[in-house]
């Protein structure tokens, strides 16, 4: 049973698609159960990758019903061969043997990528038991960036008192240069696009508009500045997207104190995407909410790839992966 009015939104957005989406963590409980809710819901079709005794083991003492749930063990699938070769074709030119690849495509996260570069999955979510980069490297290394040269990011959808942010990068890029933020901010107001809102993003800082001083601020500066000029590109020019920098959060978020530190930013008091300056914060400040101010999180999504792959807390609980396979399914809408 789905509790949040947020997560029910979002699968009630999903089911239309009924995309297809790869979980190749057959072997955690929360995957599974999560599995469950979204045939159950019919949001998506569902593979799951593991050993089928033990999953369909697992389903029937939770009386769930394991009809419409697609099954593969990798070591036995007909499509080894064809993915160890698609695998092979896309990185011997890195150095990558026969061999290596076919080794590479047996472990469960490749197999998985593999699947959706080869059409057969549309999406995968990854990450209950592997660590971001386990879930980040195959999915660089196969699906790609969308765009040479722009940087690939992540993203977490916050629910607090009902209303959405986006947060922005809390799972990837530890220190990102000024030209790593800006591209990180352009990313997220294009993932923010896709759920149909209009980006109004603040470059997060210890300073609002030089109150503050320091390499950092200066960082964060450069950064909104890049990034303002990037929106100035013709694909940009007729989207509503607002954003500026550098402000503290509560200059971001608190209508009061932005009348005092930035009367002047269109942002300040009202934003919705907020991009944090390095790793650190972004991360510390999500889990943060997350524990002790009983946010909803949803994430982080891979953002920048040609389709979508994307990655949860290791800490995440069974409606957390809910509410990112069907965040999946919708990105994988063209």
């Amino acid at each position: 049973m789905i509790e949040s009015q947020y997560l029910k939104g979002l699968v009630d957005k999903a089911r239309p698609h009924y995309k297809t989406i790869v979980l190749p963590e057959g072997e955690d409980p929360r995957v599974l159960r999560a599995a469950n809710i979204i045939n159950k819901e019919k949001a998506a079709k569902i593979i799951v990758l593991g050993d089928y005794k033990e999953i369909k083991h697992y389903f029937d003492d939770n009386n769930w019903n394991l009809d419409g749930i697609t099954i593969i063990k990798p070591e036995e699938s007909e499509k080894l061969e064809e993915y160890t070769k698609l695998l092979y074709d896309l990185r011997k030119e890195k150095g990558m043997t026969e061999e290596q690849a076919k080794q590479t495509a047996l472990k469960y996260n490749y197999f998985g990528t593999l699947m959706v570069k080869a059409g057969d999955a549309d999406g995968m979510v990854s990450g209950a038991n592997h660590s971001t980069a386990d879930t980040v490297r195959p999915a660089l290394q196969i699906i790609k960036s969308a765009k040479k040269g722009r940087t690939v990011s992540s993203f977490l959808i916050m629910i607090s008192g009902g209303k959405q942010y986006f947060f922005s990068d809390c799972a990837i890029n530890i220190n990102p240069t000024s030209q790593e933020l800006a591209d990180i901010a352009i990313s997220t107001a294009e993932s923010v696009m896709q759920f149909g809102i209009d980006p109004r993003i603040a470059m997060l800082s210890y300073s609002s508009f030089g109150s503050g001083v320091g390499e950092g601020v200066d960082k964060v500066r450069e950064a909104a500045k890049i990034a303002k000029e990037m929106l100035e590109a013709d694909e940009f020019k007729s989207k509503n997207i607002l954003l500026d920098g550098e402000m503290q959060a509560d200059t971001a978020l608190d209508v009061v104190v932005a009348t005092k530190k930035a009367p002047q930013s269109k942002v300040g008091g009202r934003a919705n995407t907020l991009i944090f300056p390095d790793l650190n914060a972004g991360n510390i400040g999500y889990k943060l909410l997350q524990r002790l101010g009983n946010c909803e999180a949803y994430g982080p999504m891979l953002q920048g790839l040609n389709a979508p792959i994307n990655d949860l807390s290791r800490g995440a609980f069974a409606e957390d992966i809910v509410g990112v396979i069907a965040i999946t399914a919708l990105q994988a809408v063209k």
